[in-house]
């Protein structure tokens, strides 16, 4: 099932929201300071989702030269399983291959298979595991790869 969502770039007006929805998402979420320094950074490309003027998802991006990270994926736990995860990495693999970014990388907890389908499905592979990467609970991370130049992933967005 789609939800019908408006998706737009974060406005730093919108930190506030993002934080609150990181504490819902995460045991270990960013500071409020950390997401508003986003809007100092070069390369930071950050799509919020929006149902009837809630906050109900968002997905960063930290780009360097032509390749980038993810640096978050968030779905507010009343809102997934409705697409909006899908719909917000498809639009930022679409504006990041637009502005040159070939290569894009991101850890997902071992433990994570619904993450991890939604990155498989659109093309990410694993690559390796980073030990001991998450903390509450310590977990392992699936290093995953998206590369614009690969004709297995290239085409699924």
């Amino acid at each position: 099932m789609n939800t019908t969502v408006q998706i737009k770039k974060m406005s730093e007006r919108d930190c506030g929201a993002v934080w609150e929805l990181q504490k819902k998402c995460f045991s270990v979420p960013w500071s409020l300071e950390s997401i508003r320094e986003m809007f100092e950074t070069e390369g930071y490309l950050n799509l919020t989702a929006w149902e009837d003027g809630v906050l109900v998802g968002y997905i960063g991006i930290k780009a360097v030269l032509d390749e980038a990270d993810i640096t978050n994926v968030a779905v507010h736990p009343d809102h997934r399983r409705q697409g909006i995860g899908k719909q917000l990495l498809e639009k930022l693999l679409r504006q990041a291959a637009a502005e040159g970014v070939c290569r894009i990388f991101l850890e997902v907890r071992t433990s994570n298979a619904a993450a991890r389908a939604l990155y498989e499905g659109a093309g990410f592979q694993i690559i390796d595991i980073r030990k001991n990467y998450y903390e509450k609970p310590k977990e392992d991370a699936y290093i995953m790869v998206w590369d614009f130049l690969m004709p297995d992933t290239a085409g699924e967005t």
